[in-house]
């Protein structure tokens, strides 16, 4: 096989029945059980980004005496997802020599203590170390539960589970900002409470979650080196598109305040719209998918580069819906495009440190944006002109991989497979 990804598009080639990864112990391929560990594991991650929102006025006024709080509240949001990006490379490189559950089951049972530490820690700085050890646990748990998923399915199935990773952490999203607005307004240490839900999760990985091979290493005791031919185009892309994809989150109430919408019923219900989109669009993703990334990858750019230059120039509430469902949907294409592409010919030794790659580029783009939209707004005099700007990008790598032409992923054999 080429080594090149950006080769010309080639058929698919399909594994053949025996190559899909089965129970050791049983003989059986993975089905719904496995996978909905996995799915709802994969939602920790979203749990960590958005819970807090609602209450970090709340920390920052308890805090109020404490040097630099400005500085800090905002970290206790945002340093979880920037962890992620700086070690998730790491984490699949334990995924790859030590194995899948272990480490998943060990990560969701440390997520917990981690996630629920703020309930009696003293001082703000102590919180921010938490939040610090919250983020490496889901740099393991979203590297681990993304590789199992490849791992346990090909084909269409794997394609089809993609897109319901981004409708489970999607609907996620909506449900924890919701909840830790209604905990928080009884005291801003109660939605941490939340985090504890990770030990039923660490309970059902332990039963259900089987890894795939007793040894991930080669004969020599070493781990194959990665593709970088390959998987350099696909890592470098996801980082533009990790901040494509959060700039509707972000930006999207600036937007509404922009034009006089100050109700916060209205902003969530169009957020809420927003990621009604993005469902349908991680819904849709497996009907897609057999066109392969060449077709995938720059469909889900333009989508949401059409959506976010709308949503630049909407004028009113109703069109600023419509250019949210755009962008959304486009959303909802762009994370599973990226991933295939990224992980479609990877070895099953290779896999965890491919993913790991591609989870580090997603999130340093994701953190990396709203320092972007500040820059741009500050240089350009406007949060529209910004939104144009990045609307624009999204189409120019739109344009730039459909060009480029990236090859179908063919589905390598593992030592998982039989």
């Amino acid at each position: 096989m080429s080594e090149n990804v950006l080769s010309p598009e080639r058929p698919a080639e399909e594994p053949l029945a025996g190559e899909v990864a089965v129970d050791p112990a049983t003989g059986r391929p993975a089905g719904r059980p496995q996978a909905l560990v996995l799915l709802f594991s994969s939602c920790l991650a979203v749990l960590g980004a958005v819970l807090l929102a609602p209450v970090l006025p709340r920390i920052q006024d308890a805090f109020a005496g404490t040097p630099g709080v400005e500085a800090l509240t905002p970290i206790v949001l945002t340093a979880p997802a920037l962890v992620i990006g700086l070690t998730a490379t790491f984490a699949g490189r334990i995924v790859d020599r030590l194995g899948r559950k272990r480490l998943l089951v060990g990560a969701l049972v440390v997520y917990a203590f981690a996630g629920t530490a703020p309930l009696w820690l003293p001082s703000l700085e102590l919180i921010v170390a938490s939040r610090v050890l919250v983020g490496l646990t889901e740099a393991a748990i979203m590297t681990c539960c993304t590789t199992l998923l490849a791992d346990y399915f090909h084909g269409s199935t794997r394609d089809r589970y993609f897109g319901l990773q981004v409708i489970f952490t999607t609907v996620a999203a909506t449900v924890f900002f919701a909840l830790g607005g209604v905990l928080g307004a009884q005291d801003w240490r109660t939605p941490f409470w939340l985090y504890a839900v990770s030990l039923p999760l660490a309970l059902a990985a332990a039963r259900y979650v089987w890894q795939p091979s007793p040894q991930a290493l080669s004969r020599t005791g070493r781990l194959p080196g990665l593709p970088w031919r390959r998987l350099g185009a696909p890592v470098g892309v996801s980082l533009l598109g990790g901040l494509v994809f959060y700039v509707l989150i972000v930006e999207l109430s600036f937007k509404l305040d922009s034009i006089g919408v100050d109700s916060p019923a209205t902003i969530g219900a169009v957020s809420a719209v927003a990621s009604l989109g993005t469902a349908v669009g991680g819904f849709l993703f497996g009907r897609l998918a057999k066109h392969g990334p060449a077709t995938t990858v720059p469909l889900a750019f333009a989508v949401s580069g059409v959506g976010l230059v709308g949503l630049a120039l909407a004028p009113s509430v109703p069109l600023v819906v419509v250019a949210a469902v755009v962008a959304g949907f486009g959303n909802g294409l762009l994370l599973p495009s990226l991933l295939i592409w990224a992980l479609g010919s990877l070895t099953f030794e290779q896999r965890g440190r491919g993913t790991g790659a591609w989870t580090s580029a997603m999130f340093i783009g994701q953190f990396v944006c709203p320092l972007v939209v500040l820059a741009l707004v500050g240089a350009l005099d406007g949060l529209g002109a910004a939104l144009a700007v990045l609307g624009g990008v999204s189409l120019a790598v739109a344009a730039g991989v459909r060009l480029a032409r990236p090859a179908r992923p063919v589905e390598p054999v593992g030592p998982g497979a039989h």
